[in-house]
């Protein structure tokens, strides 16, 4: 018998082909991006060498109370950059964490992205409440066909004899 428990990790699931932000794009910048490309969040990173260091995240929903508030109110401060809107110290998951810890992560922080970072905080790629969605899904599907094999097997005594022993 298979376990139903899932061994998909956050490297299963996550995309690796992320379009991330810096903390210098301005916030009349930022928008653009977000929309064009289609994109609910992004990983604000730092170069560190070849690779990206995670230093916070950005979304839609941190453009538009701050893009609201500057219109409504008028503002008159320096421009806003992403370093000055963005969510420092975000939540993390490492490429190993399991399917079931991730959900019960996004569940508890009210996340629908996360960055999946190494043990140095580099950014290895982003997983999504669907990503998790399509897993759980999977997982559902496996568990119920293991259950239904388990339920509903022949009784084997019964196929041996209708087919040595057939009914006159």
């Amino acid at each position: 018998m298979t376990s139903s428990r899932p061994t998909d990790t956050a490297a299963d699931l996550m995309t690796s082909r992320v379009r991330t932000v810096e903390e210098t794009m301005s916030l009349a910048e930022l928008v653009p991006f977000l929309t064009e490309h289609e994109l609910s969040f992004a990983p604000v990173v730092k170069a560190d060498g070849t690779r990206s260091l995670v230093v916070g995240v950005i979304g839609e929903r941190d453009c538009m109370d701050h893009l609201a508030d500057d219109l409504f109110y008028g503002s008159p401060r320096p421009p806003r950059t992403v370093a000055t809107m963005m969510k420092r110290h975000p939540v993390c998951v490492a490429p190993e964490t399991d399917l079931f810890s991730i959900c019960s992560l996004f569940a508890h922080h009210g996340l629908r992205h996360a960055p999946v970072t190494d043990e140095d905080g580099h950014l290895l790629g982003v997983v999504s409440r669907r990503d998790i969605l399509r897993a759980l899904e999977k997982v559902a599907v496996q568990t119920e066909t293991q259950q239904e094999s388990r339920h509903f097997r022949p009784d084997l005594r019964q196929v041996i004899n209708l087919r040595y022993f057939p009914k006159s």
